[in-house]
């Protein structure tokens, strides 16, 4: 500021001046003293008087003013020169002073040291754990049991980290086996490749009490807060809800999740009745007419033979005690066993369909899970549902137990499932899901219709497709029917004993029959499978 006050006053001064240096001017010195900031020079006394003419007053007040000028510029230049000069010389530290930043460097060095130690053994660490760079989920499910585009709309549901993989085996009793052997003292081969490497398999509902008691699966932890739970029927919360006997049990745990059910049905070849002028079947009681004799196959599984037998009689499959809840007690059961024993030809799972295919039989009593995919290939063949109900049956998903191995040939299966397998079970849950069971891709029925009324499908969707004679609807019995229905629960000890002293004294006739009875006596007595 000091400079531009300068430069203006020196550019007014010397345009005054050039203005005095005009002998024509009409310059008023009187003027310019009033106006200007410093004191008129008249008042300053000259050492000696001497005349000034207006010539040399304008030239002493030009010089004057130029003279403050350079004034200015100089204070200003000093004043810049003072702002740039250098700093001081830092003074030397005294001798303790220099040890102790020493030492200070020296601690700070050792903890930096430190630290570098705990991050390379943490790094050393990190390393040593298997990190895996997808998301796995292995499952093992029963062959023909799941429609093939599930595991591929799983995947398309998920993020491109999920590594799926999925193996299929040909029965239940092969999946149960399978997951028995890491347990037995044989040990067997367990693998990658063994079911109980998978994250989540395939068991009956039949084989999970037995599969609790050995201790061969783990309960699902935090079920209960799951959507897929939440959303399934009050009966299915009560069935899946085991102690770990296998009993049922309000206070006990979750140990699957359902993917599918069905029921226990009759087929019968409507040619032959119609031939011989049979009326259709309707109920149990119709295995018992004379003119079947003979002309029947069936299912080895004891709880099924026998509980024909009881719905026949108007109990229940679920009896404890023959003599307090069957009309006619134990002898009655006895006695009607017998004779339905005179009108079966062949009592065997693997077979039974295949006799009923050639001909050899015209009735087939089995699982609905078996019977529709045969007779869908068949001509002129009618299912049914009993109208006094029948036994249901449930494909459900398990969690092998392999966190008891201990063993490192299973991968980290061992550290516990697939965080996914929660996912998985809501995904077989879905209303989506339901529509290749509902259109028969599928043999059973989406858990959410055993508590629902069954819905007929659009016609567009069965429209050029055979139809199948039956009471069916979209894989579920009519109301009225499946009110009458039960799954098949676990049997006591006692109840056990009963059933064997029941197949013990069949009849011993025919050697199909022997062998069924040889069969059915091997799986009460040796493994309790199919009754527990």
């Amino acid at each position: 500021m000091a400079l531009a006050a300068s430069v203006c006053c020196s550019c007014h001064c010397f345009d005054v001046h050039l203005s005095n240096s005009n002998p024509n001017s009409n310059f008023n010195p009187n003027i310019y003293k009033k106006s200007s900031n410093f004191p008129p020079l008249s008042h300053v006394k000259p050492s000696c008087q001497l005349p000034l003419t207006p010539d040399k007053k304008s030239l002493l007040l030009g010089f004057s003013a130029s003279t403050l000028v350079f004034v200015g510029l100089g204070l200003c230049i000093c004043a810049s020169a003072s702002e740039l000069r250098p700093l001081p010389l830092p003074l030397p530290l005294p001798h303790h002073s220099l040890q102790l930043h020493l030492e200070k460097d020296e601690r700070v060095d050792n903890k930096s040291a430190e630290e570098d130690e705990k991050l390379e053994a943490a790094f050393e660490t990190w390393k040593s754990k298997s990190f895996a760079l997808s998301v796995p989920l292995s499952i093992v499910a029963l062959q023909g049991s799941i429609p093939p585009s599930w595991p591929k709309d799983f995947i398309s549901s998920q993020s491109r980290r999920l590594k799926l993989q999925t193996k299929f085996r040909p029965s239940l009793e092969d999946i149960f086996s399978h997951l028995c052997v890491p347990f037995t003292k044989a040990k067997g081969n367990i693998g990658p490749a063994s079911a109980v490497a998978a994250d989540i398999v395939t068991l009956g509902d039949s084989w999970l009490p037995h599969a609790i008691r050995k201790a061969i699966i783990e309960p699902i932890t935090a079920a209960e807060h799951q959507d897929w739970f939440k959303e399934l029927g009050h009966q299915w919360k009560v069935y899946l809800r085991r102690n770990h006997n296998g009993d049922i049990d309000p206070q006990g745990q979750i140990w699957a999740a359902p993917y599918r059910w069905g029921t226990m049905v009759i087929a019968y070849k409507n040619t032959k009745f119609q031939k011989h002028k049979l009326p259709p079947i309707q109920d149990w009681a119709d295995l018992w007419r004379p003119e079947l004799a003979g002309r029947i196959s069936m299912v080895n599984s004891p709880r099924e033979v026998i509980g024909a037998v009881l719905k026949y009689m108007g109990a229940s499959y679920n009896t404890t005690d023959f003599d307090l809840q069957v009309a006619g007690g134990r002898n009655a059961v006895q006695h009607n066993l017998a004779l339905l024993a005179r009108q079966v030809q062949l009592f065997d799972s693997e077979n039974y369909l295949r006799a009923f295919s050639v001909g050899d039989v015209w009735v087939a009593v089995g699982w609905s899970s078996d019977v529709l995919p045969v007779v869908k290939r068949m001509s002129n063949v009618a299912v049914i549902v009993p109208k006094s109900g029948a036994s249901l049956w449930a494909d459900l998903w398990v969690i092998p137990a392999a966190s008891r191995l201990e063993t490192d040939r299973i991968g980290g299966r061992v550290r516990g499932p697939s965080p996914l397998i929660h996912q998985w079970a809501e995904f077989c849950l879905q209303t989506a899901r339901a529509l290749p069971l509902r259109q028969g891709v599928i043999a059973g029925a989406s858990p959410s219709a055993l508590e629902s009324v069954p819905v007929k499908l659009p016609e567009e969707i069965t429209k050029g497709k055979p139809k199948l004679d039956t009471n069916l609807v979209a894989g579920v019995p009519p109301p009225e029917i499946l009110e009458r229905c039960e799954f098949l629960e676990p049997l006591s000890d006692a109840t056990l004993r009963d059933y064997q002293r029941l197949i013990d004294n069949m009849p011993k006739s025919g050697p199909d029959f022997m062998h069924m009875k040889g069969h059915m006596s091997s799986i009460i007595g040796t493994l309790g499978l199919k009754l527990s």
